[in-house]
């Protein structure tokens, strides 16, 4: 399903990242851990083909990430991973709901109304289609980033230090959430995080550093 193997990445002479060979099966729950600097962004941006592989493989659905062009790497992304950045990033001028439908046209899927009323329902944020992302709380966003995540229906989700600003309470709810939505449609689920509160409520983790 998603497997890495042989990965290193190169800044400069001070910095050479190697990474340990990962894999995750269909519907596996997972963590990728490690304190800052350990390279935690780096492979997230390596996975969903942000940053372009410079020695190792990544393969997520039997499929080389490494052998797409930029503008496969760009289709690929859009219709099997969906990732949740620590920051939401959303065009401000459009609705939640205006959001969605963009993220099914750039993958080049049909517009799914449908889903999306779906989506919105299950994340409990129906009432914030017609909204602005902008006029949601911090928590509205966040479940309309994971609604952008889900829309078209990834074979991964990363989530990238989705816990890091809560309290323990929320930190639960947040995890509970996303493993929740992950099970619904059968998707492989990464959280990369700092966070060690998490390393308890997952069975399989890669650490780094």
């Amino acid at each position: 399903m998603l497997s890495t193997s042989g990965l290193e990445y190169i800044y400069d002479s001070n910095t050479h990242l190697r990474f340990p060979d990962t894999r995750f099966e269909r519907g596996d729950h997972g963590l990728i851990i490690g304190k800052s600097g350990s390279g935690k962004s780096t492979l997230l941006h390596l996975i969903c083909g942000l940053r372009r592989i410079q020695k190792g493989s990544i393969h997520i659905n039997a499929t080389d990430i490494a052998r797409l062009s930029e503008a496969e790497l760009d289709h690929f992304r859009g219709q099997h991973i969906g990732i949740i950045f620590q920051q939401s990033h959303f065009i401000k001028a459009l609705t939640v709901s205006e959001n969605l439908r963009l993220a099914q046209h750039l993958a080049g899927f049909h517009i799914d109304q449908d889903r999306i009323a779906m989506i919105l329902e299950r994340l409990d944020i129906s009432d914030k289609a017609g909204k602005k992302p902008q006029l949601l709380s911090v928590g509205e966003q966040q479940r309309a980033s994971i609604a952008r995540a889900l829309i078209n229906r990834p074979n991964v989700l990363l989530a990238d230090e989705p816990t890091s600003a809560l309290d323990d309470e929320n930190c639960l709810k947040v995890v509970e959430l996303l493993e929740n939505q992950a099970r619904e449609d059968d998707i492989t689920l990464i959280i990369v995080t700092h966070d060690n509160r998490l390393k308890s409520h997952f069975k399989q983790t890669v650490s780094l550093g």
